[in-house]
């Protein structure tokens, strides 16, 4: 994974956007996922009232979490499922950890998912010397180069085929050099096959966890997800604890857009509804089900009402696939774990603004994300947020790490700005010294960097007022 401690947003911008192949598989990737969401969301009436409904969905479950939470882990229990909290990352990882050991395991077949990458569990468990096994196309490709995801939903979308198949014969032991797709999936699936069968235990995320029946929902479309989470003795799934609704009925619509935002589906090739480990007389399944359920800072973000639309994402993707920002740099340049719009106001609520207030100004507030979101989340308004409260030191700011960008000089400047359009002789003389120095402005201080992407500002010799007062016009 990316360093955190070598974080450089304006390194990694400039690498990015100086990489014309990067940009060219972003743009072709890109395109094609916009296209077909808008193809099965061809009626926008249809679109709108199930994004009412979704929106009402999540937030009904978020004002109820902490009972869904009890309600869950009861069925849960009730199925056979054995259920483990961690408040931290390292406390998930450690739960991982001591499931593997009680079974005497080594090797883990992973589905994908984004809580495992939020919990860096493939590093912490290669330092216990346990292998780590992606079993997601994508998730598998990149693990074959060493780098993290690029994309919430297309982990490889960064790289075209011809990319892919230098990797897989420089990888994979005997693996022919071809570019043609059926035969790169073959040469993966050949490589994966045994080691399902192999696996000890299986890992997998959650898409929905339904309290009502204590159900574990889980979408694909290859099939690994199931054999992760069938074919192995033991089953680990781990899920943030907004992942919660209440009642079975609410996961079709959410299914409908998910799918179709994400990949312009009207449904996976896989749903898969997990509620107990095998039972007695059933031929497959695993034998133990275990669900870890991770906090690491939702519960603070919950208790903002504000913010906590944030805990609404679905994880479709669908932000980055609009977003002017994402769509020329990539997920990488984001240097955490969730990119792209949604990246800018979630990463900086769990890792802390002073580590990554950075990601929100990586925005240009074109609304195109909230525009899109199928839960309709305020995404252009919480990048606002984060914006101002990396300046604010106020016991009003709440998101860790607020105020790291505070400075005397700027907070004075903002200070003498809200002076001058108060008083009126002092904007009268700001307006007049503009208009006779302000021309020299951008030459100078930190203007010079606002000025080398910018046109520069043309002051008028003459305010509007003193050319009203040259033809004697009566202001009152």
């Amino acid at each position: 994974m990316i360093e955190q401690t070598a974080f450089n947003f304006k390194k990694n911008i400039s690498k990015a956007l100086g990489d014309r192949q990067l940009r060219a598989n972003l743009k072709s990737a890109m395109d094609g996922l916009k296209a077909k969401r808008l193809n099965v969301f061809a009626d926008d009436d249809e679109l709108q009232r199930l994004r009412i409904l979704c929106n009402a969905i999540k937030k009904r479950a978020l004002d109820r979490l902490p009972q869904l939470l009890d309600q869950l882990e009861e069925k849960c229990v009730q199925n056979g499922i054995q259920v483990h909290w961690a408040e931290t990352t390292d406390a998930a990882c450690r739960i991982v950890l001591d499931i593997m050991k009680q079974h005497g395991a080594s090797r883990l077949l992973k589905g994908k998912s984004m809580v495992s990458e939020e919990m860096h569990l493939n590093q912490y468990l290669q330092k216990k010397g346990i292998e780590a096994i992606e079993t997601d196309l994508g998730e598998f490709i990149i693990q074959l180069d060493g780098e993290p995801p690029s994309h919430i939903i297309v982990p490889a979308v960064h790289k075209n085929k011809d990319q892919i198949a230098k990797t897989f014969h420089e990888k994979i032991p005997g693996a022919p050099y071809t570019e043609v797709v059926e035969e790169l999936n073959s040469i993966a699936r050949k490589n994966l096959r045994q080691k399902f069968f192999e696996g000890q235990i299986g890992l997998s995320g959650v898409n929905f966890a339904v309290a009502e029946t204590g159900t574990l929902c889980l979408v694909e479309n290859e099939g690994n997800g199931r054999m992760c989470t069938t074919v192995p003795p033991v089953h680990v799934a781990v899920m943030g604890i907004e992942k919660m609704v209440e009642r079975m009925e609410e996961v079709p619509p959410l299914l409908r857009l998910l799918t179709g935002s994400a990949t312009g589906q009207l449904i996976t090739t896989y749903v898969n509804m997990i509620t107990s480990p095998r039972k007695p007389g059933e031929k497959d399944g695993p034998k133990e089900v275990h669900l870890v359920l991770l906090d690491n800072g939702r519960s603070k973000i919950l208790a903002d009402a504000e913010l906590r639309q944030t805990l609404y994402c679905i994880r479709c993707g669908t932000c980055l696939n609009h977003c002017p920002v994402y769509t020329r740099l990539g997920g990488h340049a984001y240097g955490f774990v969730y990119p792209g719009p949604i990246g800018e106001i979630l990463t900086p609520q769990i890792e802390g603004l002073d580590a990554a207030g950075e990601l929100a100004t990586a925005s240009t507030l074109c609304n195109a994300c909230e525009e899109v979101c199928p839960v309709m989340i305020p995404i252009p308004r919480l990048i606002r947020r984060m914006r101002t409260e990396s300046y604010a030191k106020d016991s009003s700011a709440t998101v860790k790490g607020h105020g790291y960008k505070a400075n005397f000089l700027e907070s004075t400047a903002w200070k003498s700005w809200a002076k001058m359009n108060t008083k009126p002789w002092l904007n009268s003389l700001n307006s007049r010294m503009l208009g006779l120095l302000g021309g020299l402005l951008p030459k100078v201080g930190p203007l010079k960097a606002w000025t080398s992407v910018r046109s520069k500002p043309k002051f008028a010799a003459k305010s509007l007022h003193q050319r009203v007062e040259e033809r004697g016009v009566n202001r009152e």
